[in-house]
């Protein structure tokens, strides 16, 4: 192979990589940024849900405790006011850092980074 053919098969290479994220990820969610939809989340998060739905049992003993919301990052409310809920993990050996916080009001936030980001979840039954 040529010099010449070698470095246009190498931008033809980089052109590839170089595809805009948009293209690479596909179609955009139907949904603001920072929302996710319930169908969209992981499967033990979609049964999670389910089971807070049904109000349980839960294999957790934590499961239903108050979240504290120490890091400020759901709406402001009252103590007592957020519950959390353990989302299974694959391979994990503890509860992991997959979480559904539920709200007083019915309103849900999923969170797969232990508390660093958290995601409003759409779509629920109610």
């Amino acid at each position: 192979m040529t010099a010449r053919r070698a470095l246009a098969a190498l931008l033809l290479g980089l052109a590839a990589v170089a595809l805009p994220a948009a293209a690479q990820r596909g179609p955009a969610p139907d949904h603001p940024p920072g929302e996710i939809n319930a169908v969209e989340l992981p499967k033990e998060a979609q049964a999670t849900l389910a089971l807070i739905r049904k109000g349980g049992p839960f294999p957790y003993a934590k499961d239903g405790a108050v979240f504290g919301n120490r890091e400020g990052l759901l709406p402001k409310q009252k103590r007592g006011y957020y519950r959390e809920y353990t989302v299974k993990t694959p391979g994990e050996r503890t509860r992991g850092a997959r979480r559904i916080i539920k709200g007083a009001s019915g309103e849900f936030f999923y969170t797969d980074d232990h508390y660093a980001h958290f995601r409003r979840i759409r779509d629920q039954e109610r």
